[in-house]
This record gives structure tokens, C-alpha cells and sequence, in this order.
């Protein structure tokens, strides 16, 4: 606890909570990644989808939203920018047309080869002054934590 924080009467401070040290965490690697990545017009958010897609090509947005952990509503605007970059390319099942399938563009698989030396530097950064038992306790115990959320 910090001096200028003051815990109500039971002695709970938001800011010891789990929750928003995560979020804290989470708002240092977000700044990092506009920091770091050369293309200002690249969000966090445009950047994962893409690599999804160069992992998993050909996706439908239900396969990008289960991979990115982004919900339906945003995917659809994250895939939108992106295809007005020219950097995926969307199209139809061809075994059932109502499926939306999102693929790279050799434009988008390009962009995600460059951002990637940018993308581990941020990642170092993130992880600043861990050493190396510390990252991966840190790996370790945040895999953890999700696997007790999907277990429930």
C-alpha cells in the first residue's frame, strides 16, 4: 500500500487488490506496444487478430473471437480497419456461404513479419525487471488463473 492510499474501515484498498494491479499491468503493456510499434495506425487489438490469422488462415470471426479473447461487436470493427488497410481479405465459406471467413492479404502477412521484433521487445519491456525464475512463476501462475476460469 502506498501513502496516498487510505483503506475503507475493514482495512480493503482497491489498489492491493489483484484486479487492478492486472489492470495496471495491463495499461503499462498497452502504452508499451504504442511506444514500441512502428505503425502508429496498429492497435494491440489489430495486431493479435492478424497474428491469429497467420496461425490459424482462413478463420471465421467465431474463430477469431475464441482465439483473440476480443468479443463479437469489436472483432467485426477490428476486421473492418483491417480491410480497409488491405491487409485481410474477407470472404465466404464455400461449403456454407453464410460463414464469414478472414484470411491475410501477402500486404498483412508482411506488416505482421515486421511488427514481430517489435512485438517481443515489447513483451521484454512488459516484463522489465523479472528475472528469469520470476517470468516464468509469472507465466506459470497467470496460465493457472485461466485454466481455473475455464474450468468453471
Amino acid at each position: 500500500m502506498t501513502d496516498t492510499d487510505t483503506p475503507g474501515q475493514n482495512g480493503y484498498s482497491f489498489s492491493d487488490q489483484v484486479g487492478h494491479l492486472l489492470r495496471r499491468v495491463y495499461q503499462r503493456h498497452t502504452s508499451l506496444f504504442q511506444q514500441y510499434i512502428p505503425d502508429s495506425q496498429l492497435t494491440a487489438a489489430q495486431f493479435v487478430v492478424l497474428c491469429t490469422l497467420r496461425d490459424h488462415d482462413g478463420s471465421s470471426l467465431v474463430d477469431i473471437v475464441k482465439a483473440t479473447v476480443i468479443d463479437q461487436a469489436t472483432i467485426r470493427g477490428v476486421v473492418d480497419r483491417l480491410k480497409q488497410r488491405e491487409l485481410v481479405h474477407i470472404g465466404h465459406d464455400p461449403t456454407d456461404r453464410r460463414k464469414v471467413v478472414v484470411s491475410l492479404t501477402a500486404l498483412g502477412r508482411d506488416l505482421v513479419e515486421r511488427m514481430e521484433p517489435h512485438a517481443r521487445q515489447i513483451t521484454e519491456s512488459t516484463l522489465g525487471r523479472l528475472n528469469p525464475a520470476e517470468r516464468l512463476a509469472l507465466d506459470f501462475l497467470l496460465r493457472k488463473m485461466l485454466e481455473t476460469d475455464e474450468t468453471e
